[in-house]
């Protein structure tokens, strides 16, 4: 017999609980579907999935089937061609992956063939930790007191005896998507396993302090393992907890991974948070919009703002598909709140530029910086641009890298150009707002939108 594993955000061979329900039936058949109704997932997603697909074809002997077209229409298909008796999946839990799912199991119906799912792409299920009244959790700290505190199971190796077996035709790989994809770094589950052996052995101890630091390489880099489903955070957790790795980094490494469980779970339970502001406490907040509205914005894109730190997180971002965590809160909160823009323009940008780009995290982290998600109050808390860049990037290391036309200015003087002689020798544009002025009109309109509602 054979089995199909429909591959989504899952593409790893070891810790896959769906590929070892499809081993249990017989042989199987990888495959994963191109759907039409991602194709504006951007060029750094796209591209650096179609890298990972290639690592894991490679690590199939080279049975990973590819095809496009709408998912229902497509699994049913070459179920019928491959004389498939079940369909295997890790579940999903984005509003478009449920509603999709849900056709595509719908169809395999029909032909008598049942879907079946196993695992997630999370630690703990997306819905599954709740407060006394068995409600789902607003704020992020009680959650993660609970979600500490959740049974997770050991990972799984990979299945013995596995056998694949490729009957039906591939549409194969992009070989240029497959390209630019690895210039995004190390592609596939080995080079997770690496990156997370060697973040575990060297930074992991001192997380806490260096995190926030974008001119050092204290963080992990494992988001865009985990997006792909490269490595799953159970593995990632049952390594921290094994008694070998205590320290405060790895405790704070720990939480990280919860935001982002935290994160799906909010998504999971207010799907139309997704692109609407969580909570309404902002209903009449005014943003600003028109034609010199859209300059600013396309400055920022650009990393053409006059505000040396953002300008070097959106460069970055641009340039290699990824963005240091505390720089994102910095460019957005500078879009948000010093531009005076609603934050879905950022959140699209980001994901149409980043390869970890994550729905749940990102459009939920862009919330928290906004003053419309979880947090309770945060729309006091305006990101100054300047004295971000000053505590951390105190050398000005991160900034010469990627905004070259200062790199002339030594140590902090980097992050004001305009208090030093030459700052504007090599082409870097002046400000294009005054942060201390747009932060009052920022806080005005905050304090007025709360008020009324």
């Amino acid at each position: 017999m054979t089995s199909i594993l429909w591959l989504r955000r899952d593409l790893r061979l070891g810790d896959h609980p769906a590929l070892h329900a499809a081993a249990e039936e017989g042989a199987v058949l990888p495959l994963f579907v191109r759907d039409p109704a991602l194709a504006n997932a951007g060029d750094a997603r796209r591209s650096r999935l179609e890298a990972s697909l290639a690592a894991l074809d490679a690590a199939t002997d080279g049975v990973l089937v590819v095809r496009s077209g709408d998912p229902a229409e497509v699994v049913a298909s070459v179920a019928a061609e491959a004389g498939a008796t079940s369909v295997h999946v890790t579940g999903e839990f984005t509003p478009y992956a449920v509603r999709r799912d849900r056709r595509v199991a719908d169809r395999l119906r029909e032909a008598d063939v049942p879907m079946a799912s196993s695992g997630t792409p999370y630690a703990v299920r997306p819905g599954s930790v709740v407060n006394k009244s068995e409600a789902p959790y607003q704020v992020f700290t009680p959650y993660s007191r609970v979600w500490r505190d959740q049974a997770i199971e050991p990972p799984l190796d990979r299945p013995r005896g596995l056998r694949w077996r490729r009957t039906v035709d591939s549409e194969g790989l992009d070989t240029a998507l497959v390209e630019r994809g690895r210039s995004f770094g190390p592609v596939g589950e080995d080079a997770a396993l690496d990156r997370w052996r060697v973040f575990a052995d060297g930074a992991l101890d001192d997380y806490d302090s260096r995190r926030d630091r974008p001119d050092l390489d204290g963080t992990s880099r494992l988001s865009v393992h985990l997006k792909h489903g490269e490595i799953h955070p159970r593995t990632l957790l049952a390594d921290l907890t094994n008694g070998r790795r205590r320290s405060q980094g790895a405790r704070t490494f720990v939480t990280e991974l919860a935001w982002r469980e935290f994160y799906a779970d909010v998504l999971w339970h207010r799907p139309e948070s997704a692109w609407r502001d969580l909570r309404d406490g902002l209903a009449g907040m005014r943003y600003d919009e028109g034609p010199d509205v859209e300059e600013l914005v396309e400055a920022w894109r650009q990393g053409r703002t006059g505000y040396p730190f953002v300008d070097a997180g959106m460069r970055q971002l641009l340039e290699i598909g990824w963005m240091h965590n505390r720089v994102r809160m910095v460019t957005a909160s500078f879009l948000v709140k010093d531009l005076h823009v609603w934050w879905p323009v950022g959140a699209r940008h980001f994901l149409d530029h980043l390869a970890d780009g994550d729905l749940a995290s990102n459009n939920h982290g862009w919330q928290w910086v906004a003053g419309t998600g979880t947090d309770a109050a945060p729309y006091f808390r305006v990101f100054n641009p300047v004295t971000q860049g000053k505590k951390f990037d105190p050398d000005g290391d991160y900034v010469r890298r990627w905004v070259p036309e200062l790199a002339h200015l030594p140590g902090v003087k980097v992050h004001e150009p305009w208090r030093h002689d030459g700052g504007y020798d090599h082409g870097y544009p002046r400000p294009v707002v005054e942060h201390d002025e747009e932060r009052k009109v920022a806080l005005e309109r905050y304090e007025k939108a709360s008020r009324s509602t």
